[in-house]
C-alpha cells in the first residue's frame, strides 16, 4: 500500500516485464477499519524502469469516500550494462477531514528524491533484493535529508505463494505534542497466495515509526485481493 515498490516477479518470469495490478485492502489496525485501494505499474525499457503507484483510503473518520490520495512516480535510468541504476522519485498527496460546514483539507508535503539502486537477483528471478540511497527534498521541511530503501520479492512454491515488501528509512521532523522526533520507518511486508496469473489473496502488516501522525513505534495488518493485468 502506502509506498508498495516491489519489482515483484509479479507470477513469476512473463508478467514481470509487463506489470499493472490493482489491489483493495482492509485495515484492521485499531480504530482503524477502513478500505485502502492501491493502483501499480512497472515496466522496465532499454533505459531502465518505470514505476509509480497510487493509494487512496476510503471512509477515514466521518469522511465519506475518499479520504486520502498519495502517489509516487519513479524512474530508474541506465545506459549500461549493470544492475546499478540512477534513481529519481517524486512523491505526494492530500487528504481531507469532516469539519462544519465544509471539510478541511490538509497536503502531503511534496518530496523529490535522488540517487542510485543497485539490485541482486537469482537466475530464475525467484529472489529479487533491491537497495537505494537517495538524497531527499521535502518541500517546507527538511530541504537535505536522505531515504535508505530496500525492496525484495521471494517466490515459493512454483510461483504460488509471493513474499514482496519494502522498508523505508528517512530523516524528517515530526512533531508530536511536546515531542519533536528527526526519522521515520515504514515497512509493508506481504503475503499473497496467487490462484491464477491474475488473481490473487492475502495482505501486508505495516510496521511504522513516527510514520502518518503516530508516534512510536505501530503495527496494522490488513487483508487484501489483489487483480494483475
Amino acid at each position: 500500500m502506502k509506498r508498495f515498490f516491489f519489482l515483484s516477479t509479479l507470477l513469476l518470469f512473463s508478467t514481470i516485464l509487463l506489470a499493472q495490478n490493482v489491489q483493495l485492502h482492509y485495515d484492521l489496525g485499531k480504530g482503524r477499519s477502513y478500505l485502502t485501494s492501491t493502483v501499480e505499474m512497472f515496466r522496465p525499457d532499454k533505459h531502465g524502469s518505470t514505476f509509480f503507484f497510487i493509494d487512496m483510503d476510503y471512509n477515514v473518520g466521518d469522511v465519506e469516500g475518499v479520504s486520502l490520495a498519495y502517489w509516487e512516480l519513479a524512474r530508474g535510468l541506465k545506459f549500461w550494462d549493470s544492475p546499478f541504476e540512477l534513481h529519481l522519485e517524486y512523491n505526494g498527496g492530500f487528504g481531507q477531514f469532516k469539519n462544519s460546514p465544509f471539510n478541511g483539507a490538509y497536503t502531503i508535503n511534496d518530496a523529490w528524491l535522488f540517487g542510485g539502486n543497485y539490485t541482486w537477483n537469482t537466475a530464475d528471478f525467484s529472489k529479487i533484493f533491491t537497495l537505494q540511497a537517495m538524497y531527499k527534498n521535502i518541500r517546507g521541511k527538511n530541504a537535505n535529508s536522505f531515504q535508505l530503501t530496500g525492496v525484495w520479492t521471494v517466490m515459493m512454491l512454483d510461483g504460488k505463494v509471493a513474499f514482496t515488501g519494502f522498508a523505508d528509512f528517512w530523516r524528517e521532523d515530526m512533531v508530536f505534542g511536546n515531542k519533536t522526533t528527526d526519522f521515520v520507518f515504514l515497512a509493508e511486508p506481504q503475503l499473497w497466495y496467487n490462484f491464477n496469473k491474475n488473481f490473487a489473496a492475502g495482505g501486508e502488516v505495516e510496521l511504522s515509526s513516527n510514520f502518518g501522525g503516530m508516534e512510536g513505534f505501530n503495527v496494522m495488518p490488513t487483508l487484501g485481493l489483489k487483480y494483475t493485468f
